[in-house]
């Protein structure tokens, strides 16, 4: 686990803006580390996760950063891991994970090879379409972050074949598309039992943008549960209300901890703003408890 902080612990009964969901340039984000660590102290954020998609490069990159600058915000070392369960790609997010633990380095290697592998069967399928030279754009687009769909879809609007990045995933890169390639992630047990392996807690990220049924849903969880996964995020992004009842009522029957995220990739209209209340949550354990008294510098790699 790594958690820096400069400043007297945040008392466990205080509402404070926390965020556990955001990307940094390192994967799909729009912002380098630095850059989003200072958005975060600007917007009064006291508890922070970069959590971005199957690298904790940019949250390295945080750390330094945030070492440097010694600001008054907290940091919590996360990752989002792509995996699939039942044909479907899941993601979850790892909080407090111990980014040089071999179980996760290894993972995270795996992960790695597996993108690339990724990136020339989306590329092949897109080139089948008449889409040439979309690897060697998509790679430019990336430079040093891990290759993804967003980098592909900003090649695309670049290129004039679309004219957003909206219209890019609608026609070829979203969920059922030519591009939507996902074969290649490990299984759901496995991803959870990285995180909690290295020290982490694991958490079921945005769990109702997968469209199950209700029951469905349910089968989720405990099969996330079996393999040692301990909680839920119920509140990812912009959502309403009942969405957000609809997931407390599940950490409820299930006993899970709760975590709640901006999922910030980027100014946009209809996205998030980094930072959400901590209010409380009745019976529920929120998964910031665990930070709420840390010392006040303790690290851990």
């Amino acid at each position: 686990m790594y958690v820096t902080r400069f400043r007297a612990a945040i008392p466990s009964v205080k509402t404070v803006l926390v965020d556990f969901h955001t990307h940094t340039s390192a994967s799909d984000g729009a912002l380098a580390p630095g850059e989003l660590l200072a958005r975060a102290v600007a917007s009064k954020v006291e508890l922070l996760a970069i959590t971005d998609h199957d690298t904790v490069a940019g949250f390295q990159a945080a750390a330094a950063y945030h070492t440097k600058h010694l600001s008054s915000m907290s940091l919590i070392s996360g990752v989002e891991l792509s995996c699939q369960w039942l044909g479907v790609t899941i993601h979850i997010l790892g909080l407090g994970i111990d980014c040089e633990h071999p179980v996760m380095r290894a993972g995270l290697t795996r992960m790695a090879a597996g993108r690339k592998e990724r990136g020339n069967k989306i590329a092949s399928r897109l080139e089948s379409l008449g889409f040439n030279g979309a690897l060697q754009g998509a790679l430019r687009q990336a430079g040093d972050s891990q290759l993804g769909r967003p980098h592909f879809a900003a090649w695309m609007v670049e290129q004039g074949h679309v004219r957003d990045h909206n219209l890019a995933f609608e026609r070829y890169l979203g969920q059922g598309k030519i591009g939507d390639v996902k074969a290649f992630w490990p299984e759901l047990a496995e991803v959870t039992q990285w995180i909690e392996s290295s020290g982490g807690v694991a958490l079921i990220a945005h769990p109702l943008k997968y469209r199950f049924t209700g029951m469905k849903l349910r089968r989720l969880i405990i099969a996330f549960m079996a393999a040692g996964g301990r909680g839920i995020e119920v509140l990812s992004g912009r959502q309403t209300s009942d969405q957000t009842n609809r997931l407390l009522r599940l950490a409820r029957d299930f006993d899970l901890e709760i975590s709640i995220g901006s999922d910030f990739h980027r100014d946009a209209p209809y996205s998030a703003s980094l930072g959400l209340e901590s209010a409380p949550f009745g019976d529920l354990r929120g998964v910031w408890q665990r930070w709420s008294n840390v010392p006040q510098t303790s690290l851990k790699r």
